[in-house]
């Protein structure tokens, strides 16, 4: 059947669903954190570890689907990871002991969320747009807005209500009946339905030659295993800059709320904060993501990690100057700027690393990513343990910030293939 549209759109669209619930769903796990804790009594460390174990898992298994993802394609991977978030979701609420938590929110949801979160879908999107690939990412991955200030809402009024027991049971039923189905739409890229990226025409002999968007064609034209790439500088450089991207988003992510109580902010101005970078980030992220399409996806890795950057020395300057001008600073550029990073994480390792195996480098890379993600909060919590305050961490943060940038520019994506905006660069 012969669609009015371009295919590659009911992808962004189904990714844009999967991302809205899937990573909404294990982020859920903050709001059921209260309640289990005043239920069982158990200490808070032995209760959030289940969603920290949840890291571990995913950096774990993060190969491992990147691998099912170059065997199986998209549609076996988001199965896999419906069922195990599903099942995650639909257990926990049998909890007696800590030790189901990390069996059901650790094990089950934390490796069901690589398959539907950002890693996952980061394997197979960027097959489906080469011109517009930014944008189109862009779009699918705001979702993840859209779900924050829908599906969490929804969720704290039924544990209000009914309980978290009923509100965990009620996600896990969405998953299951809306993302089992929808995911099935899913191919792996646009030849596997007789159509090409962007939704270009196939060329014939008296077409004219379509533009190539390849800079290194030696480079390029190198069949990438997972082998080859981990003996090239490129792949550490992009390891560090993910490792470096994840750290300053899950520092600033996790502490913030904490740290504008400590110094003196309401509540409520602290929840607003928390939320309104959440729906910065949606045309943040679009935004950004077509830019990118235009200037390269160094510079827009760059000024994310700016974001960041401004968003720490704004907290810095919060504990001498607290006022709603600075936390207004903090959000925008941490919103805005900041959560552009995700637009562009599956682009920028494509870019370098195209082929066959582009899904088991990937996860590998997401490794060092999830690394980061983990090592942010765990750092800028210590280092607030033995100073006494966040001044040193924060420092830290915007240290990391510019060396994720650095990290991108060595890698070069735009040295290997060139975006849209840059085809005019390549010599002829």
């Amino acid at each position: 059947m012969r669609l009015p549209f371009f295919y590659g759109w009911i992808i962004i669209a189904v990714t844009f669903v999967t991302m809205a619930i899937g990573v909404n769903a294990r982020t859920a796990f903050s709001l059921f954190f209260p309640p289990i804790i005043d239920e069982f009594g158990w200490e808070r460390g032995i209760t959030a570890g289940a969603f920290s174990f949840g890291f571990v898992v995913s950096a774990v298994v993060s190969p491992l689907i990147g691998r099912l993802m170059d065997r199986l394609g998209p549609r076996g991977v988001m199965e896999l990871g419906v069922a195990l978030m599903a099942g995650g979701l639909l257990l926990a609420p049998l909890t007696t002991q800590p030790w189901h938590l990390y069996l059901t929110i650790g094990v089950l949801v934390g490796a069901g969320s690589i398959c539907l979160g950002y890693s996952g879908q980061s394997l197979f999107l960027p097959n489906w747009f080469i011109r517009r690939r930014g944008l189109a990412i862009g779009l699918a991955f705001a979702g993840v807005g859209i779900g924050s200030v829908t599906l969490l809402p929804w969720a704290q009024w039924m544990i209000d209500h009914s309980g978290w027991r009923t509100a965990c049971t009620a996600i896990g039923l969405l998953v299951l009946v809306v993302l089992a189905p929808i995911n099935l739409l899913l191919r792996k890229q646009p030849e596997d339905l007789g159509l090409r990226p962007d939704g270009d025409a196939a060329s014939s002999a008296a077409s004219a030659k379509p533009v190539s968007n390849i800079v290194d064609p030696d480079w390029a034209g190198i069949d990438w295993t997972l082998r080859r790439a981990l003996r090239t500088s490129r792949f550490w450089w992009l390891a560090i800059g993910y490792a470096g991207g994840l750290y300053i988003w899950y520092a600033v992510q996790v502490h913030q709320t904490r740290y504008l109580l400590d110094i003196g902010f309401s509540a409520n101005v602290a929840v607003w904060a928390l939320g309104a970078v959440s729906l910065l980030g949606i045309p943040g992220q679009i935004l950004l993501g077509h830019v990118s399409d235009r200037v390269g996806r160094e510079w827009i890795w760059s000024a994310s990690c700016a974001g960041f950057a401004i968003c720490f020395a704004a907290l810095i300057a919060l504990a001498r100057y607290p006022t709603l001008p600075l936390v207004y600073l903090m959000v925008v550029s941490q919103g805005a700027l900041g959560y552009g990073l995700t637009s562009i994480m599956g682009a920028v390792v494509v870019e370098i690393f195209q082929g066959k195996h582009y899904g088991s480098i990937f996860g590998t890379i997401m490794v060092a990513a999830l690394a980061g993600g983990a090592a942010g909060p765990l750092v800028t919590g210590v280092l607030h343990d033995l100073w006494g305050n966040y001044t040193l961490a924060f420092a830290i943060g915007i240290g990391v910030s510019a060396l994720s940038a650095l990290a991108i520019w060595l890698a070069a994506p735009g040295k290997i293939r060139a975006v849209a905006g840059r085809l005019h660069r390549i010599p002829t």
